[in-house]
């Protein structure tokens, strides 16, 4: 299983002499796993992968996206394997708001937001609403059992989606845009439990969080810190702990710093950037 990072920022991106380290680019996690293409969360950072893919083509890729605020779809209209007649994309996401992932998707393309419509776009394209605890299981096209793909919700604003990704003995969690409890969040412990990689939202310190710096407190907006990526992290058997979904306000030095912090918990820590691959 290889995982390589595309975008790792939240809410915006951040573009700029100050994140040149880090990265700018909103979330987009790429996951080879069995001979397939899983790709999770289409924000800007889906951008860069598919300028990479175009050199793979024909594809067949899988999207997972987390939820539809804008920081996790805006990159798919950019997305140029969808625009390649001969590929096929199969989109996933949960139906938990007031519109299908299709709808949504097909919403942000609309005139005059965009000049190209989703039902123009050239690929073949196959959309499914997942229910919690729906698994999909893929027969791994290199022979190697099954590529096994489970979730379960978070906890953010009109909802979010954790997917795990196991193969061959190897196994990894997405867990961005959630916010943690006064406890463990019993579904993130049991969908994490015994991971090799857990990528999860440590989006502010606990002190950005409480409200002590950088303005008011954050309860309720829907993310977590890194010092609760921890907690989770212990409690789950985490192998490896991938702090992800940068505040915008955060520049390369607070990540590292964050990051720092977070190792001084958990050795096994550290902060997505983008380009970041690491193989299971």
């Amino acid at each position: 299983m290889r995982i390589t990072f595309w975008g790792v920022r939240g809410s915006i991106p951040t573009p700029g002499p100050d994140t040149v380290e880090i990265g700018g680019n909103t979330s987009c996690v790429e996951v080879r796993a069995g001979g397939h293409l899983l790709v999770f969360d289409g924000g800007t950072g889906i951008r860069l992968l598919g300028q990479k893919l175009v050199k793979e083509l024909p594809i067949e890729a899988r999207i997972f996206f987390s939820h539809v605020h804008w920081d996790h779809i805006q990159g798919f209209p950019f997305f140029a394997p969808a625009f390649i007649p001969g590929n096929h994309i199969h989109l996933y996401g949960g139906n938990n708001v007031s519109r299908t992932l299709e709808e949504t998707l097909a919403g942000q393309m609309d005139h005059p937001s965009f000049p190209v419509h989703l039902t123009e776009m050239g690929a073949k394209m196959n959309f499914y609403d997942l229910y919690e605890g729906q698994v999909i299981e893929l027969p791994a096209k290199d022979g190697t059992g099954v590529v096994r793909i489970s979730n379960t919700r978070g906890n953010h604003p009109n909802g979010v989606w954790v997917y795990r990704v196991d193969h061959d003995g190897k196994s990894m969690v997405y867990a961005t845009d959630t916010e943690h409890y006064s406890i463990v969040d019993p579904k993130l412990a049991r969908i994490s439990k015994g991971v090799d990689v857990l990528v999860y939202d440590a989006m502010y310190t606990p002190e950005e969080y409480a409200g002590e710096v950088g303005g008011g407190p954050k309860t309720g907006w829907g993310h977590s810190t890194f010092d609760e990526a921890v907690k989770l992290a212990e409690k789950a058997a985490v192998k490896k702990l991938v702090l992800f979904h940068h505040d915008p306000a955060q520049n390369d030095a607070a990540v590292r710093v964050k990051e720092k912090r977070a190792q001084a918990l958990f050795a096994a820590s550290c902060a997505a950037y983008e380009g970041l691959t690491i193989d299971v």
